[in-house]
């Protein structure tokens, strides 16, 4: 661990505990200093990430982000993308202000290409994994069953595996993933999701953009939606993934995916309705009906829950060594939100094996018309512990109206 990390998580972890961090006092009044304020309407929220819009004589000068409560200053740190800084606020209201001086933070969260995969690490342990070479099937299975552009592993912030891929039950299940499973394009009625129908499959196809920073990872793939008929490929539908990863508290970190589709032809690409689609999420083996727990924001669990619609959904349970899980969330601006969901029953495969997806198509059809992008945005907060549902609700809220500040008049 270098000197830089180090530093980060000793600061973070005394600013959470509202412990006075590093004092300015001797700042000089020459220095400049910006005073920040809540945007109108906006509340705090501790654990937040949150951010300002930065004026275009900021965007080039170093600046530090400083925080001040009733045991004194500190700096914090921040992160610029596009017009915006962002950073994690702690359990308590800060007075914020900026001083123009360079900022003492570095990189912290790591990415490493290794193996065919995009690596992602909190200090020493993986948290997650995005599969950009083929993942072939176990020896003696279908080839057809081969794939990339998927998250495997997802793990806690302790390292906990919470997804698994190829199960005997389901080779195509890859972690977290989002295929379309009954489509028209072209004429033909195609399944995207089923790999061993050999009528279609999704691929990653290449990295767009990757960048580290001491907020947040964030990282830019394409996938391709192929069509295989007669021998041949033909790209029906792009789709760009947009991922970042916040490192929230020491026990949680937030995964922000926006997905953007486009066709890729001057054919339309028509999802058809169908009970399992899209954004979904087979859960590690350890689980079962016995040890682990599905609760929407509806008030649905695993025994009603399939079918339901939801704007977020609890996914949590028993890991060795201790208990963890994921919240996931759909931002309203989705197509036919709030989403419905496809939960496994509770006696699938007899001992409740746990598949959870937001199924968009599941009760209309959903056509993406040449020259225009569709979106579907989504959370994944991953931690260890349990979510209460107070705190599932705040962090929708929170999704859907993110805290901003603005510079003081």
């Amino acid at each position: 661990m270098n000197h830089a990390y180090k530093k980060f998580k000793s600061m973070r972890r005394l600013r959470n505990k509202g412990l006075v961090l590093i004092c300015f006092a001797g700042l000089s009044c020459t220095d400049k200093i910006i005073q920040l304020e809540l945007s109108e309407g906006a509340d705090f929220r501790k654990n937040a990430i949150v951010r300002l819009k930065l004026p275009d004589k900021l965007k080039t000068q170093p600046f530090q982000l400083i925080g001040k409560n009733p045991k004194g200053n500190f700096e914090i740190p921040y992160q610029i993308e596009a017009d915006y800084v962002y950073w994690i606020n702690g359990f308590e209201p800060s007075q914020y202000s900026l001083i123009m001086k360079t900022p003492s933070f570095q990189e912290n969260i790591k990415m490493v290409e290794k193996g065919g995969q995009l690596e992602v690490y909190q200090d020493k342990t993986k948290i997650v994994g995005y599969q950009m070479a083929m993942k072939n099937p176990p020896a003696g299975v279908e080839k057809a069953y081969k794939r990339s552009g998927y998250l495997h592993p997802v793990n806690t912030p302790s390292g906990k595996r919470l997804t698994q891929i190829q199960p005997k039950d389901h080779y195509h299940h890859y972690g977290i993933w989002n295929p379309w499973t009954h489509t028209l394009f072209d004429g033909d009625t195609l399944d995207f999701w089923n790999l061993a129908k050999k009528e279609g499959t999704v691929r990653f196809a290449k990295m767009l953009k990757k960048n580290s920073g001491p907020v947040f990872s964030n990282f830019e793939v394409l996938h391709e939606h192929v069509v295989l008929k007669n021998q041949t490929e033909k790209v029906a539908l792009n789709e760009t993934q947009k991922i970042k990863i916040f490192l929230i508290t020491e026990n949680q970190y937030l995964m922000d995916i926006t997905i953007n589709y486009e066709c890729a032809t001057a054919q339309p690409f028509k999802i058809i309705k169908y009970r399992y689609a899209g954004f979904g999420w087979r859960t590690t083996e350890e689980w079962d009906n016995q040890n682990s727990r599905v609760l929407s924001s509806e008030g649905n669990t695993r025994e009603n829950a399939d079918g339901s619609t939801a704007r977020w959904c609890i996914v949590d349970g028993t890991l060795s060594k201790g208990y963890g899980g994921g919240l996931m969330l759909s931002h309203p601006e989705n197509y036919n939100h709030p989403e419905p969901l496809r939960v496994w029953p509770e006696n699938q495969y007899g001992r409740g094996d746990l598949f959870v997806n937001f199924a968009t198509t599941k009760t209309t059809d959903w056509t993406l018309d040449p020259g225009k992008i569709y979106t579907l945005k989504y959370q994944l907060l991953i931690y260890d512990g349990k979510m209460e549902t107070t705190n599932a609700e705040a962090l929708w809220d929170q999704f859907v109206h993110p805290t901003t500040y603005r510079i003081k008049p």
